[in-house]
């Protein structure tokens, strides 16, 4: 009875050991990277500062914000490139704060390549293996291996003129993967080139990161790479992160204003007419409403006659629709497979954005319709920031 007590205690012991030892790997993977506190100052510009964050192993982070909110700076801190005024950036539980870029176990890749044009494609790759005294065959392999990963494995003997943009931001991306980096870091690589290989390449560095399971942290001002991804996305906004989450939360609960603003063509509209114009009752000073969250359909009133050629298209309404809004489509715009109208509601300008199914269903300015909000989709705001909406005098 005692020998049997005995084991069961020790098996248990065994298995408590094991759990929590499983659950503090699992922690530190949830925790792999901090910022704890990082802030950052050129003389008397202050570029970040409090900057708290928690990355996991793996994770997909994009740092979106627009030209001069402390973004790349940031992700050049990480690097080791600037240093820090104030914080602690933590690798795998490790302080890295004051340790030189080399020492770091992280890859970066930049805009504009900074490629060596005297040296081809193989030896760019190299480089870095070079500098931390890799034996000749390993380096040899581990290149091979690279340029396989980012399909150029047939450009290794060619130099970077003879290459195409994406190729060479390719060859950048190879020569951070080569030396297998902790972290990728990756300062708005692909705003250089043209929407087709931007759209290619984005893809490639999704399914790369993904298949090496590489804690990566991408710099951009394009809300629809930080959308199509990110894990997680992170807004900076004035050196600081205004609100972070995942895509679908950033884009459809902005905090405020400004993170409206950025993230899509937000209709930002005052609580005095948000009850006249959407039938929406708010206790926030403000309100948002995305522009295909509006629904355009036939001014049937004796001032709203249509015109027989006009083809509305086809848009049933919401189960809790607003009250319609007179208003008058003021002039419209072609994104590919979307038409946004900018209709005069009452003196305030709207974007709706509709479906373009057909050039038949085009319609025109000076129209008179009735518009209706999906009430299930407007979002309260807080904060103090002015309301973008803009008077317009009717005609």
């Amino acid at each position: 009875m005692l020998a049997i007590d005995t084991a069961t205690t020790f098996d248990s012991q065994s298995a408590g050991g094991l759990l929590t030892s499983a659950l503090r790997e699992r922690a530190a993977d949830q925790h792999y990277l901090k910022l704890n506190g990082l802030a950052k100052s050129f003389g008397k510009t202050q570029v970040f500062a409090e900057i708290e964050a928690e990355i996991a192993r793996g994770e997909f982070i994009t740092l979106l914000g627009p030209s001069g909110c402390g973004k790349s700076t940031l992700l050049r801190a990480i690097a080791g490139l600037n240093d820090v005024d104030a914080g602690q950036i933590i690798v795998d539980g490790h302080d890295i704060t004051q340790l030189p870029p080399q020492r770091r176990g992280i890859g970066m890749v930049f805009q504009h390549y900074a490629l060596f044009p005297n040296m081809r494609v193989a030896d760019n790759v190299a480089f870095g293996l070079r500098m931390k005294k890799v034996r000749p065959e390993e380096r040899e392999r581990r290149v091979s291996e690279v340029l396989r990963l980012v399909e150029l494995t047939d450009q290794a003997q060619r130099f970077p003129h003879q290459l195409s943009g994406g190729q060479r931001q390719r060859v950048a991306l190879a020569r951070a993967l080569v030396v297998e980096p902790q972290i990728l870091l990756l300062d708005e690589p692909l705003s250089a080139l043209d929407a087709r290989i931007r759209r290619h390449l984005r893809d490639q560095i999704r399914d790369i990161q993904k298949s090496l399971g590489l804690t990566t942290l991408f710099v951009t001002h394009d809300q629809e790479e930080a959308l199509l991804l990110s894990d997680r996305i992170f807004l900076m906004h004035q050196g600081r992160i205004l609100q972070q989450g995942n895509a679908e939360s950033l884009y459809t609960r902005p905090v405020d204003a400004t993170a409206a603003g950025f993230m899509g063509h937000y209709n930002l509209i005052g609580r005095e007419l948000a009850r006249p114009l959407l039938g929406y009752e708010s206790d926030s000073p403000r309100v948002a409403l995305r522009p295909e969250a509006l629904y355009l359909q036939p001014d049937t009133s004796s001032q709203g006659q249509q015109d027989e050629c006009v083809n509305f298209p086809i848009q049933p309404l919401p189960d809790n629709a607003g009250p319609g809004c007179p208003g008058v489509i003021r002039r419209h715009q072609l994104l590919g497979n979307i038409v946004r109208y900018e209709v005069d509601c009452q003196g305030l300008r709207l974007n709706v954005d509709v479906l373009n199914r057909s050039a038949r269903q085009l319609l025109p300015c000076h129209l008179r319709v009735m518009l209706h909000a999906d009430l299930d989709e407007v979002q309260a705001l807080g904060g103090n920031e002015t309301v973008a909406t803009s008077r317009v005098s009717h005609g």
